[in-house]
């Protein structure tokens, strides 16, 4: 971006939704990384890893804005009334977020409240972390060997609002071929395991459980659906947690490194014979 057209956006006042990715700071667009040096001001979320704001200019106003489920965070109502007012005042905005704004990041409606406003805003898409997971491990989620789709779901539905049908949804990833990827998942997975098991999803469905992918703390575990409650349990994985369900899941496997490969009891003696 040429300081000129940066001069001309900040006479006039934008916001920017930009996806930051899954952490690793070389995961960025080149568009996203010109953006953030170039915001006057940038409200930075929760999952956006500390190297990637480091990149901001030094004159570069950064405020936390953190939003975390299960955690104190700032509310969306007061973000949103920062961006427009910052706005108004001829401010460069970019709102960091992490991964993706379009993918669970509530982009959608602070693009309806900022364009209601009277602000413009753009959005800059990022690497979605369950993308970053999955490939981390050597997994295509579409591969046509093993899958004719993905679903990209959460497991941490809008309050008051619609809840998933597990039970709907391991029965059509079972008749269709579905890979499924469970964002926002570790606080329900015992009840995601068991309605995705009687809506007629194998126990012997490969599982990746994936943590703080692409970053160097990255942890992983593969396991199976009917085992997916205890190895998350036992590994100790905890949030920010993507689960990669499917077929697609055996392309990944001890290779990876520091891959963590948990099997239930019969398939461990299969696999040691005994």
């Amino acid at each position: 971006m040429t300081s000129r057209h940066a001069n001309s956006l900040t006479s006039s006042g934008r916001c920017y939704l930009v996806g930051a990715g899954p952490g690793d700071p070389e995961l960025l667009t080149i568009k996203a990384f010109k953006l953030i040096q170039s915001a006057t001001l940038l409200l930075v979320d929760d999952l956006v890893s500390a190297e990637i704001v480091k990149l901001a200019s030094l004159k570069t106003r950064v405020i936390a804005v953190g939003k975390r489920g299960g955690r104190e965070s700032t509310s969306q109502e007061f973000i949103e009334k920062l961006m427009i007012m910052a706005a108004r005042q001829g401010e460069v905005v970019v709102r960091l977020k992490g991964g993706d704004p379009f993918i669970f990041g509530r982009g959608g409606e602070e693009v309806e409240h900022l364009r209601a406003a009277g602000v413009q805003v753009e959005v800059v898409n990022g690497i979605t972390a369950g993308l970053a997971a999955a490939t981390s491990l050597g997994v295509s989620l579409t591969h046509r060997d093993h899958a004719h789709g993905v679903v990209f779901v959460t497991g941490h539905p809008k309050p008051g609002g619609v809840q998933n049908d597990w039970r709907q949804l391991g029965q059509t990833a079972h008749a269709v071929g579905l890979t499924l990827v469970v964002y926002m998942g570790v606080s329900s997975v015992p009840h995601i395991q068991t309605e995705l098991l009687a809506g007629g999803l194998p126990a012997s469905t490969p599982v990746a459980l994936v943590q703080s992918a692409s970053l160097p703390t990255q942890q992983q575990v593969i396991t199976q659906l009917g085992e997916m409650s205890t190895a998350l349990v036992s590994s100790g994985l905890g949030s920010p947690c993507v689960f990669v369900i499917g077929q697609v899941v055996k392309q990944a496997g001890a290779s990876q490194v520091g891959c963590e490969v948990w099997l239930g009891e019969v398939e461990l003696r299969r696999a040691v014979g005994v």
